[in-house]
């Protein structure tokens, strides 16, 4: 079991991507004025617990297949990883303001979005309730850690070993997004 839950926490890590995502929060935090962790985290938590136990339906009721979610959602990764990589933004920001800067964009899509909770819906499968939970928890853990050291993290890490950081990080992402992408389409193959 703990095994399992150690897969779990490490396969979201390398999704989620808090620490690649660092020089992303760091920006917006300075966009938006400040940065507020708990509500950051919660709402993150929020859609996690909710798509692992309602994903499946809600995408039932939207006439979308598990599969084809989740073959999008590797090519949503394997676009993330590209733009980890080569420094370049694929995904825009609508720039708009209001209250719930501190959540979006930092708790979706950054840190929950597609790529995180089609890895939810593929891991539910493969491993229990009780599993998925305690990795989401871990990462809910590190996340608001993560969050509240930002100012330190700002002023600590150059921007070189920023960019490294999150380099390294699209790397391992992109393998995933691969591997996520090849396991999908040999199960439509089977079908």
């Amino acid at each position: 079991m703990f095994a399992n839950i150690f897969a779990v926490a490490t396969t979201l890590f390398v999704v989620i991507d808090v620490l690649g995502s660092i020089p992303t929060i760091i920006a917006a935090k300075q966009k938006n004025g400040g940065l507020h962790p708990l509500p950051v985290t919660l709402f993150s938590g929020f859609l996690m617990i909710l798509f692992l136990f309602l994903g499946e339906r809600i995408l039932h009721i939207l006439g979308v297949e598990v599969q084809s979610f989740s073959l999008a959602g590797s090519i949503v990764l394997f676009l993330m990883a590209l733009e980890m990589l080569l420094g370049r933004d694929i995904f825009k920001s609508d720039g708009k303001g209001g209250a719930g800067n501190t959540i979006v964009p930092i708790a979706f899509p950054l840190l929950t979005g597609v790529g995180t909770l089609t890895t939810i819906l593929s891991l539910n499968g493969k491993y229990s309730k009780v599993e998925l939970m305690a990795g989401i928890a871990i990462n809910l853990v590190i996340i608001f850690v993560v969050l509240n050291l930002i100012g330190w993290l700002e002023r600590t890490m150059g921007e070189t070993t920023l960019s490294v950081i999150k380099k390294l990080f699209g790397v391992i992402l992109l393998a995933i997004a691969m591997q996520m992408l090849v396991s999908n389409l040999l199960a439509q193959a089977h079908l």
